[in-house]
């Protein structure tokens, strides 16, 4: 795959007109990608799906993607729904970057579920089963789990395009399940340091083998927090990821977002 490069926006309530200026302006350079992280019980951050919808609202060529959806305090279906009406209305622009949960005092503070590690991968098995479902074509759908259930459930309207589930995976039950069922992984640098990638990627490649798939056909997709301080630095720390797997940067920029956008579009994803 050739590589790609996003951004992602911390959706903080106090900075909302940089974050459209950003946003805008990624879109107007050529930045693929723009993730917004999905943590409800943050006091400071604007809900998610609201701030992903404004900024597709915005933009005209621009994807958005959920970096990564709180499943836990979003029932599957309506995850589904959501989805595939942001793609609607933007014609297409939507992917769906999904996890487990973490923080679970905060989840269960908001009235979610609290949920040990096992179960919390069950879950997600689950959800995306639904959400394939829920997107399927088809008239009426039904399942039964543990965790969700739905039953003669009306699907629609269908998303725009094949949307397609990136997975936030660490743990070994996490990247199985992503080699298994995923279209994509994307992890956080700071979770996932480049020395511990290549046995997380096997776990990856070895579980979609096991089941038929081709390893190639998922994208690899890595959270990079940093200042592009230094262009030629920068480039030689984004190839080394790049020669990681990674086909998809997600620059989470710190500092002024206009002027890192604007040096990582024209400086360093040119000669990465």
């Amino acid at each position: 795959m050739p590589v790609r490069f996003g951004i992602s926006v911390v959706p903080d309530a106090s900075n909302l007109d940089e974050i459209r200026r950003a946003v805008v302006r990624a879109d107007e350079v050529g930045i693929e990608l723009v993730g917004i992280q999905d943590h409800p019980y943050q006091v400071r951050f604007v809900e998610t799906w609201s701030l992903v919808a404004d900024l597709l609202a915005r933009t005209r060529r621009i994807r958005a993607f959920t970096d990564v959806a709180n499943l836990p305090l979003r029932l599957p279906a309506m995850i589904a729904k959501q989805a595939a009406t942001l793609d609607v209305l933007s014609g297409g622009r939507f992917e769906l970057g999904l996890g487990a949960g973490s923080q679970w005092d905060s989840i269960a503070g908001m009235g979610g579920p609290r949920r040990s590690p096992g179960e919390s991968v069950d879950a997600l098995e689950e959800a995306i089963r639904i959400i394939r479902l829920f997107w399927s074509g088809e008239e009426s759908i039904a399942f039964e789990g543990r965790y969700y259930q739905v039953d003669g459930l009306h699907p629609g309207p269908p998303p725009a395009h094949d949307i397609q589930i990136w997975v936030g995976a660490y743990q070994p039950r996490m990247l199985e399940l992503t080699g298994r069922m995923a279209d994509g992984w994307v992890p956080s640098a700071p979770y996932a340091p480049p020395e511990v990638i290549p046995g997380m990627r096997d776990r990856i490649d070895r579980a979609a083998e096991q089941t038929g798939r081709d390893p190639n056909e998922i994208r690899r997709l890595y959270n990079v927090v940093g200042s592009l301080e230094n262009a030629e630095e920068s480039v030689e720390q984004l190839r080394a990821y790049v020669e990681l797997g990674f086909d998809t940067i997600v620059f989470w920029p710190q500092g002024d977002l206009v002027e890192q956008i604007e040096r990582l579009a024209e400086e360093v994803a040119p000669h990465v």
